[in-house]
């Protein structure tokens, strides 16, 4: 009993979400206002997600590093859009050169905010608040205040387009790559746990091991089901996918990715042990600025247009989801699923709340309710540690 005490409680936050859409999909249904898990608006919660889960991402690698958050995520989105917007629509650019300079500004971006955050050490909350009204400055004078598209075709088709290009394969090749892709997860856990088991570390029970990966592989076969039936596999989800399986390695399996733990952990103790906690801390604004600008792309081609206004409140989104995922304020604490899931989330709140026809003012009221929650429990688990 108390295994399976400990075992909810460590997936606590996935359970959540389960009853979370259980509890949308309940109310959507009976009020006969269609499915949260109809084909279509699975497709579209992936897609109006996107940006959250990139920018998360980001963000809770400078919630790991020391607590910090970077409050210009959103004015970035829309300075590079509007960039984007520039080169390719009015200009006519190669899309290929434009996104390069797109990313290369994101990068600079993030340089200038590590540069006086790392090496100055002026507090990460005045120096992105400086560059949340600079950067949405920049891109109301970019775009002189209008909406620039439409964007050209192959710029949007790397972006919104589906695996397979023609509909008519859709099922079949989303069942297929889901088949391939299921028995490369089944071969890796397994041998992950072999491997364990031959070198003598403990490894969880049977029974959990099993229940846990179980779950997993019933959620992307349902997943891949529901995406076969619409148009099949979004290429933003490609997208996605890489984004996240690459930074859960850096995150976990690479020097770099424990010495941003051990920096959130205790600055001083990792910066005793040799750890260059300047550069760490400037790299992680970097590796910001770089996702903020990939976000950018991806928000352009989605709505189709450059407009000054985008990427408003989509730091909120991001931070909201790092916390609500499990990161904690305190610094060192924190998983990249953790952040993904609390992306899915907030993106099932939205979603849900919106086919309900929930008031914009009350959607916005509920989510900062759980991600006040989130900081709470955070909080008060710290306590009882302490104690």
């Amino acid at each position: 009993m108390a295994y399976i005490l400990n075992m909810f409680k460590r997936n606590s936050l996935l359970i959540a979400l389960v009853l979370v859409m259980i509890f949308f999909e309940v109310l959507i249904q009976s009020t006969d206002k269609g499915s949260l898990f109809s084909p279509q608006n699975f497709t579209n919660i992936i897609y109006q997600n996107s940006y959250v889960i990139i920018l998360a991402v980001g963000m809770l690698f400078l919630i790991i590093g020391c607590g910090n958050i970077d409050l210009s995520v959103g004015s970035i989105v829309a300075l590079i859009g509007a960039v984007a917007g520039v080169l390719m629509v009015n200009n006519e650019y190669n899309i290929y050169m434009s996104m390069a300079i797109c990313i290369l500004l994101g990068i600079i971006i993030g340089a200038w905010h590590g540069f006086w955050i790392a090496y100055i050490r002026i507090p990460s909350f005045i120096v992105t608040l400086a560059g949340m009204l600079l950067f949405r400055g920049l891109a109301l004078i970019v775009l002189d205040g209008i909406t620039i598209n439409p964007f050209p075709y192959e710029y949007l088709q790397l972006f919104t387009s589906f695996i397979p290009a023609n509909r008519a394969d859709a099922y079949a090749t989303t069942v297929a790559i889901t088949m391939v892709i299921v028995a490369i997860y089944v071969v890796g856990v397994l041998f992950s746990r072999v491997s364990k088991i031959k070198k003598g570390y403990e490894v969880e029970p049977l029974s959990g091991f099993l229940f846990k990966h179980v779950i997993v592989l019933a959620a992307l076969i349902a997943s891949s089901l529901l995406l076969a039936q619409n148009k099949g596999i979004p290429v933003i989800l490609v997208l996605i996918a890489a984004v996240v399986i690459i930074y859960a390695f850096i995150a976990n399996k690479t020097v770099v990715g424990r010495r941003i733990y051990a920096l959130g952990g205790n600055e001083k103790a990792a910066k005793l042990s040799g750890v260059n906690t300047n550069r760490l801390l400037f790299l992680s604004y970097v590796n910001m600025g770089l996702l903020a600008a990939v976000a950018a792309l991806v928000c352009v081609a989605r709505f189709n247009s450059a407009s000054p206004m985008a990427g408003t409140g989509y730091e909120l989104d991001a931070i909201g989801s790092c916390f609500i995922g499990g990161a904690s304020a305190y610094g060192g604490v924190g998983t990249v699923g953790g952040a993904v899931i609390g992306a899915i989330f907030m993106g099932v709140l939205n979603n849900g709340m919106s086919i309900l026809g929930v008031d914009a003012n009350w959607q916005k009221a509920v989510k900062g309710l759980v991600l006040l929650v989130a900081v709470v429990v955070d909080v008060m688990s710290k306590k009882r540690v302490t104690n």
